[in-house]
C-alpha cells in the first residue's frame, strides 16, 4: 500500500507551466515525424537526379511510410512495459540517427534503407506523444493541451513542402548539397526535445512481470508491411490485378488473421483483442482511419492542383496551403479549450467530418482559372473539419480505456489512422492517375474531331508521360496545353467525390459515440492508483 501514494502525488505534482514545458518537448518530438512526411516530396526531384535513382522514387517516401505505421503499435506495448520517457528516448534517437544517416547517403539505396530506419523512430514519436499526455493530464483537462499537437499537424503539412523546396533550390548550404539540409535539419530540432525531456519529463514507471510477444509483433509488422506494399506500391504502379499486388495483399492479409489468432491465445499479447469489445475503441480505430484517408486526400491533391493547374513551384504551393493550416490550427485549439471547459466531446468530431465532407465537395467546383479566396475557404473548412476532429477522438478513447491500456489503446488510434492515410493516398492517387488518362484520351479525341488543325505537327505520345511529368506541358501549345489541363480538373473532381463518401462514414461514426463524463484529476488519480495496485498485486 505504500508504493502507491508517490503516483498520486506525481499526479497532483505537474502545474500548468511543467505540463507547456513538458509539451515542448513532446511537440518537437512530433513535428519531427510529421515534418517528414511532407517535406521530402519537394526535394525528391533533386535528389533522383543527383542519384539517378528514378526507378526508386516511391520508395524514397513508401519506406518512411511502412516503418512508421507497422511500428507504432508496438510502442504503446513497450512503453507499458518500460516506461514511457525511455522509449520516447530511444524513438528520438533512432530517428535523429536516420536523419543524420540520410543526409550522408551516397546512392538511392542507403537513403531508402535509412529512410525506413527514421520511420521506426517516427512511429514511436507519432504514437507516444498521445499517450504522455495522456499520463500527466486527466480527460477533463486533456482538450486545452491536446488542440496543440492539431496545430503541430497543421504547421507541419505546410511548412514541409516549404523547407524542402527552400533547401532543395540550393545548390549548396555552408558547403553542403542543399537537399541534404532537409535530413539534418531534424539534428537540432531532435536534439532540444531529447533535452527537455530528460530535464522535465518524469513519469513513475509501474514496475510489472511482463513477456513480449516477439511472434505477434514479427506476425503484425510483416501482415502490415505486405498490404502496404501491394496499397502503396505495385498496385497503383502496375495495377490492382496485377500477379504481384495480389500476391503481396493475400499473403498480407493470411499473415494478419494468423496474427489475430495468436493475439486471442498469447498470454500478453502486443495488441489486446479485449479492446475491441470497448465501443469506445472499436468507433474512434474506424474513425481514425476514415479521418486519415479524407485528409491526406485533401492535403495531397490541393498543393498537386496547385501545382499541375496553377503551375506554381512546389514552395508556392505549400505557402497556397496556408488556409488549410489555419483552419486546423484554429479550431484544433478552440475545441480544446471547449472541451476542458463544459467537459462534452462528442459535438466536435460531428461538426468537424460534416464540415470536412462539405469542404471537400466544395473542392469539386474547382475549375483552372478558379480565384483563389474560393479555393481559400474550402481550404479553411477542410482544415477546420480536421482540427475538430483528429485531437477530439484521442480524447474521447483515453477517457474510456482503463489506465493500464493507455499505452496500447492510444497507439493503436495513431496506428489505425496511419494505416487510413496510406490506403486513401494510394487509392486517390491511382483513381486519380486513371482518369487522367481517360479524360485525356476523351479530350483530345474530341479536340480532334473539332478542331483537327489544333494538333497538327504535334507529336501525340508525349500526352502518355504526363502522369509521371507534367513539367513539359509549359512546353505545349495553348490549345493543347488547355485541353489537358481540363482533363486534370476533372480527374481532381472524380478523386474529390470519391474523397466525400469516406468523411460522411466519418460522420455516421461521429454519431455513433457515446460520450462519458470526461474523469477529473482525482478520478484520473484513482484511475493510476488502480492500476499500479494491480500490476503490484
Amino acid at each position: 500500500m505504500s508504493k502507491n501514494p508517490p503516483l498520486n502525488a506525481s499526479a497532483k505534482a505537474h502545474t500548468h507551466k511543467e505540463i507547456m514545458i513538458i509539451l515542448g518537448g513532446l511537440m518537437t518530438g512530433m513535428l519531427l515525424a510529421a515534418l517528414d512526411q511532407t517535406i521530402v516530396s519537394t526535394a525528391l526531384k533533386n535528389i533522383v537526379e543527383e542519384f539517378d535513382g528514378l526507378n526508386h522514387y516511391t520508395w524514397v517516401v513508401t519506406a518512411y511510410l511502412l516503418t512508421s505505421t507497422a511500428s507504432t503499435p508496438l510502442y504503446g506495448k513497450i512503453s507499458d512495459i518500460y516506461g514511457r520517457r525511455i522509449v520516447f528516448q530511444f524513438a528520438i534517437v533512432t530517428f535523429l540517427l536516420g536523419s543524420l544517416l540520410a543526409g550522408a547517403s551516397q546512392n538511392m539505396e542507403q537513403l531508402i534503407a535509412t529512410r525506413a530506419l527514421q520511420g521506426v523512430g517516427a512511429g514511436g514519436l507519432m504514437a507516444l506523444t498521445f499517450v504522455i499526455i495522456g499520463d500527466i493530464v486527466p480527460p477533463r483537462e486533456r482538450g486545452k493541451y491536446q488542440g496543440y499537437f492539431g496545430a503541430v499537424w497543421g504547421l507541419s503539412s505546410v511548412a514541409g513542402p516549404l523547407l524542402g523546396g527552400f533547401f532543395s533550390d540550393h545548390t549548396q548550404i555552408l558547403g553542403i548539397t542543399g537537399w541534404r539540409w532537409i535530413f539534418y535539419i531534424n539534428l537540432p530540432i531532435g536534439i532540444a526535445s531529447l533535452i527537455i525531456t530528460s530535464a522535465v519529463l518524469h513519469i513513475p514507471k509501474v514496475k510489472r512481470d511482463h513477456s513480449i510477444d516477439y511472434l505477434g509483433a514479427v506476425l503484425m509488422v510483416a501482415s502490415v508491411c505486405l498490404i502496404l506494399l501491394s496499397a502503396s506500391i505495385y498496385g497503383p504502379q502496375y495495377g490492382w490485378g496485377d500477379s504481384r499486388t495480389v500476391s503481396y495483399a493475400v499473403v498480407g492479409v493470411v499473415l494478419a488473421v494468423l496474427f489475430l489468432f495468436w493475439e486471442g491465445k498469447v498470454k500478453e499479447p502486443i495488441l489486446p483483442l479485449y479492446l475491441f469489445k470497448n465501443h469506445t475503441f472499436s468507433l474512434t480505430s474506424a474513425l481514425g482511419a476514415v479521418i486519415g484517408a479524407g485528409m491526406f486526400g485533401a492535403i495531397i491533391m490541393l498543393p498537386l492542383y496547385f501545382q499541375v493547374v496553377r503551375g506554381y513551384s512546389a514552395t508556392e504551393a505549400g505557402l497556397k496551403l496556408i488556409p488549410l493550416m489555419l483552419g486546423i490550427v484554429s479550431t484544433s485549439i478552440v475545441s480544446g479549450k471547449m472541451i476542458s471547459k463544459h467537459g462534452h466531446y462528442k459535438r466536435f468530431p460531428i461538426m468537424g467530418t460534416a464540415i470536412m465532407t462539405v469542404g471537400i465537395l466544395l473542392m469539386t467546383r474547382l475549375e483552372i482559372d478558379t480565384s483563389y479566396w474560393q479555393i481559400s475557404i474550402y481550404a479553411i473548412m477542410v482544415g477546420a473539419g480536421l482540427g475538430l476532429s483528429m485531437q477530439t477522438i484521442v480524447i474521447a478513447l483515453q477517457n474510456a480505456v482503463e489506465f493500464k491500456d493507455m499505452g496500447i489503446a492510444t497507439s493503436s488510434n495513431t496506428f489505425f489512422r496511419s494505416l487510413g492515410s496510406v490506403f486513401g493516398t494510394a487509392i486517390f492517387g491511382s483513381i486519380l492517375t486513371n482518369r487522367v488518362a481517360h479524360y485525356m484520351a476523351s479530350g483530345f479525341g474530341d479536340l480532334a474531331k473539332t478542331n483537327p488543325s489544333a494538333l497538327a505537327g504535334f507529336d501525340t505520345s508525349q500526352l502518355a508521360t504526363l502522369t509521371n511529368n507534367t513539367a513539359m506541358l509549359k512546353t505545349f501549345p495553348p490549345v493543347i496545353k488547355n485541353t489537358a489541363l481540363e482533363a486534370f480538373v476533372n480527374s481532381f473532381h472524380v478523386v474529390f467525390y470519391a474523397a466525400a463518401p469516406v468523411t460522411l462514414l466519418g460522420l455516421v461514426l461521429a454519431f455513433m459515440l457515446r460520450e462519458t463524463p470526461l474523469r477529473t484529476t482525482q478520478d484520473y488519480a484513482a484511475a493510476r492508483e488502480d492500476a499500479a495496485g494491480e500490476s503490484l498485486g
